[in-house]
């Protein structure tokens, strides 16, 4: 009953026509997992036959319907995207019944009749190769495959099924055939190995190709490379017992094609040999194609002799034909000798070494690489050197003499190699000079061995001294490396270093690097301890080889003494840095009175050569120009330290000195210097209208002897210059008022605003003792309201301790906003309110206020104009805002300069208060800000 159950649910899908469906039931009753068959009685495996005859007469019918149903017109896209469709579901169920010869008879017959179909069932096989679920197909399909993925062009697959399957299914020889043709060398090898037990043959095909070209001393093309790293991977995989390109080599055949492979690769002559052949052709051609790859192969395979007797005399046989191979022939560059070499030092260090190695070859591969005559490959035969004393060859030679013929071929690596080793750390200081790839290395190395732990003092002091030997060939080297090592290590020794660097040149380079926080010396200069003679000895080299550096220099620098820092500057006559100095000692008007010199001769010099090429022309007012801006800041500097006197001492001879020029000249002066000329004067007074008064710089213009005999015409263009200038300023002054009246104005509104503003509580009832406030009339308690909208009652916050007191006055603070950020400090608190964390009360009412309206005394009492706390937050956080100059303190001013002394607000002429005001304060800016936004 239940079976004919599982039948009548099948038949029922299938008359539906949901062949798919229905083939996934009866799998589901074929493995018992579908209700229908719970708890069968019986014999399972007959219950799985009965399901499975049923599963293949609707597979039968499956593929029947794909074919019927395939599209017969249309691109081939569609009826392949149909195939693909149904096609899989047939293999997926016929591999999963283990019918495979249904799959390859029946099915494949029915399905190849049609092309798309049968490609499309060929393709799905790859999967199922691939992953080793599909081993064995019959020769025909297995045909068929080949064809198929060769006429869509897809041989890589093909190389990838071949490698995973059943050889016996296969035509060997044409397979061998297709793969040569195709380049498919791991299937190739694969079928040899597998088919046939053949692991020769492969490598004699593979060594056809590559020899030729090796032999000729020609570039092997891309497909010969492939070919011959495929060649050392399969050799390596024979003699490690490794199957090719996968797998394992069964453990009965591994000796036998061990052997095979040494004796292939050891022999005398190839098969079909030319006379012209060089003996030993294999074992030549995979050291032409990969010196280090052969090796490191052949490495690999000398870890396993262990106890084989045979193995270990293959291993000294083919030891002793590299070396009669490589050693005798000069075909091989340095670095393949030194390859084998290393092979050889390396094997020969090992503690159960059996090979033997002649010491004279290893003497015969010194010279070889150390030998003098020959510069090609330089850097090449010392690396190699050094990987064969690294990898333990250096017992196979007698020091000395590899010392000597390192230092005579310049090998600096070998010889430091070999000074390490007797710690000879100071002739490893020479290594690095001598050596010109490596010579500014020598700063690490020197740093290193005085630093790490594990050295000596001895060995330090004697690197230390041998860098004092050098010590002018590190400053030249690198100056700045040369100083930070110095100042580094030997900080207290800096006089001595001096005194060893005769060379001017280098002795400034190693100061400037030293002292100069600007050469990047990463050195704490405080820590140096650096005497003031030792920096003025830098400073007079400096003035000596840069001279324009002199100033800039000076700004940074530490530890020198004014006084000989003048004389030196004075001796070398660099005014300017005299002038700097003078300023910073205090003495302003000596250092006024060098410029203000220097200023009169560039002056003089351009009008004594007048009408001369305008480039000179040019250059003399640029000059003139650089000495004046020098001046003018020198004098606006220090005006706000001075007096008016000590002011006019230093501005008015300026004006003259650029003044005196223009009434010497003749009226035939050049344009061009004329109109220069004016317009540097207009700069003089310009910058000397901020400190001195304008009736002032007028006066001293007319007292002038030449402009005092009706002249002014001559000066009509600087009086005019300073009119207009008075006007910008009194416009800007005006704009200024105007604007600051504004401010101020939309300041107050707004505060006006703030303090005015009524709260609305967000309950009737106190906070604390969640009463209304309505309902106490048993005592005269006042209401507290706050900004945050909590209300309280006056006796509930006393009592809560929610009062503080700031400079003499108590005020309130909100219990619930408060009581998570108390932690009980006053200091905390206050600041707290000061940043309006803590908000006062805004408003007090009594309980009884709601009755009293019509009250007379209670409208007097509660109609005080008085700022409660609130209140005074908010005019002391408005004020916090904008703090600055006060604005009323602007405007006072403003308005009492502009009705006295003919409104002229930067006016100099006025004594001490004048010099006091806001305006000539050099730290006065206005701060001119939209007005802030108020919330309705």
């Amino acid at each position: 009953m239940m079976l004919r159950s599982w039948r009548e649910r099948v038949d029922h899908l299938l008359k539906q026509d949901c062949l798919t469906e229905a083939l996934a039931l009866a799998w589901s009753f074929h493995e018992g997992k579908a209700k229908a068959v719970v708890g069968l009685s019986g014999d399972a495996s007959k219950r799985k036959a009965v399901v499975a005859d049923r599963m293949v007469e609707i597979l039968f019918h499956y593929a029947d319907r794909a074919l019927k149903k395939c599209p017969d017109q249309g691109k081939i896209q569609v009826m392949e995207q149909h195939f693909q469709d149904m096609v899989p579901v047939i293999v997926d169920y016929c591999l999963l019944l283990q019918r495979k010869d249904l799959l390859f008879s029946q099915m494949y017959d029915k399905l190849s009749e049609n092309s798309v179909a049968k490609g499309v069932f060929l393709e799905c096989l790859e999967p199922y190769i691939l992953s080793d679920k599909l081993v064995g197909i019959t020769p025909q399909v297995m045909k068929d495959l080949i064809v198929h993925f060769q006429d869509k062009k897809l041989m890589e697959n093909v190389e990838s099924l071949i490698v995973h399957m059943d050889i016996t299914s296969l035509d060997i020889q044409q397979v061998v055939l297709m793969c040569w043709e195709n380049r498919l060398y791991d299937a190739m090898i694969y079928v040899y190995n597998r088919g046939m037990n053949e692991f020769i043959s492969p490598m004699e095909k593979l060594f056809r190709v590559i020899a030729p070209p090796l032999n000729a001393g020609k570039t092997l093309t891309d497909e010969q490379v492939v070919m011959g790293n495929k060649l050392l991977v399969y050799i390596s995989c024979c003699l490690a017992g490794r199957a090719y390109p996968l797998g394992d080599i069964p453990e009965d055949l591994v000796p036998l094609v061990k052997n095979q492979v040494f004796e292939f690769l050891i022999r005398l002559h190839s098969a079909e040999a030319s006379p012209e052949e060089e003996i030993y052709p294999y074992v030549r051609t995979l050291l032409h194609f990969d010196t280090r790859e052969f090796l490191n192969v052949l490495a690999l395979t000398f870890e396993d002799f262990k106890n084989d007797k045979q193995a270990v005399e293959y291993q000294q046989r083919i030891v002793d034909i590299l070396l009669k191979v490589m050693v005798e022939n000069s075909d091989f560059t340095p670095s393949q000798v030194g390859c084998l070499f290393t092979f050889l030092a390396r094997q020969l260090a090992k503690p159960d070494n059996t090979l033997f190695v002649n010491r004279t070859l290893f003497d015969q591969v010194l010279e070889f690489l150390c030998s003098p005559d020959d510069d090609s490959r330089h850097s090449e035969r010392q690396q190699v050197l050094l990987e064969l004393l690294q990898a333990g060859g250096i017992v196979q030679f007698e020091e000395s003499r590899l010392i000597r013929m390192a230092e005579k071929a310049e090998f600096y690596q070998i010889c430091e190699f070999m000074y390490e080793r007797e710690h000879q750390y100071d002739k490893i200081i020479d290594c690095y000079l001598r050596d010109p790839l490596r010579e500014e290395e020598v700063f690490n190395y020197i740093h290193n061995i005085l630093s790490i732990p594990g050295h000596s003092a001895e060995e330090k002091q004697s690197v230390w001294k041998k860098a004092m030997d050098h010590i002018e060939e590190l400053v030249s080297l690198k100056p700045c490396k040369a100083a930070e090592l110095v100042a580094t290590h030997f900080s207290g020794q800096i006089e001595v270093v001096i005194k060893k660097l005769q060379n001017q040149v280098l002795l400034f380079k190693f100061l400037r690097s030293l002292l100069d926080p600007r050469e990047g010396i990463h050195v704490n200069q405080e820590l140096l301890q650096i005497s003031p003679c030792i920096t003025e000895q830098f400073i007079e080299l400096l003035c000596q080889f840069n001279p324009n550096q002199v100033i800039e220099t000076l700004q940074v620098l530490e530890c020198y003494r004014l006084e000989e820092t003048i004389q030196i500057t004075q001796k070398y006559q660099l005014h300017e840095v005299t002038a700097y100095l003078l300023e910073k000692k205090g003495d302003i008007h000596g250092a006024f009175l060098i410029m203000l010199e220097r200023l009169q001769s560039k002056l003089q010099e351009i009008t004594t050569h007048q009408g001369e090429k305008n480039t000179r022309e040019l250059a003399s007012l640029k000059d003139v120009e650089d000495t004046m801006v020098d001046t003018i800041a020198l004098c606006q500097r220090n005006s706000h330290n001075l007096n008016q006197q000590q002011r006019e001492a230093l501005w008015f001879p300026l004006l003259e000195a650029m003044m005196a020029p223009q009434k010497l000249s003749s009226s035939a002066a050049p344009p061009l210097l004329s109109e220069a000329l004016k317009s540097l004067t207009m700069q003089v007074l310009n910058s000397m209208a901020a400190f001195i008064a304008l009736p002032s710089i007028l006066q001293r213009i007319l007292q002038d002897p030449v402009y005092g005999k009706g002249k002014l015409g001559e000066i009509q263009g600087l009086i005019l210059g300073m009119l207009d200038t008075f006007n910008y300023e009194q416009t800007l002054l005006e704009t200024t008022t105007s604007l600051l009246n504004q401010d101020l104005h939309w300041s107050l509104c707004n505060l006006r605003a703030s303090v005015t503003r009524g709260l609305n509580p967000k309950q009737d009832y106190c906070s604390i003792c969640l009463q209304q406030y309505k309902r106490r009339q048993e005592m005269a308690d006042e209401i507290i309201v706050f900004s945050c909208g909590h209300l309280y009652h006056s006796f509930c916050l006393q009592n809560k301790e929610c009062t503080i007191e700031i400079e003499g006055q108590t005020r309130w603070t909100c219990y619930k906003c408060n009581s998570s950020k108390q932690v009980g400090k006053p200091s905390e608190n206050s600041s707290e309110i000061k940043k309006g964390r803590i908000t006062p009360s805004q408003v007090k009412m009594s309980p009884s206020y709601h009755q009293s309206r019509g009250d007379p005394a209670a409208k007097k009492a509660t109609s005080e104009p008085v700022l409660d706390p609130q209140q005074i937050q908010a005019f002391d956080q408005l004020c916090h805002l904008y703090r600055g100059s006060s604005r009323l303190a602007l405007l006072t001013e403003l308005s009492q300069n502009r009705s006295s002394e003919g409104y002229r607000p930067f006016s100099g002429s006025q004594s001490g208060p004048a010099f006091n005001s806001i305006f000539q304060n050099e730290n006065f800016q206005l701060q001119l800000i939209p007005p802030p936004v108020t919330e309705d």
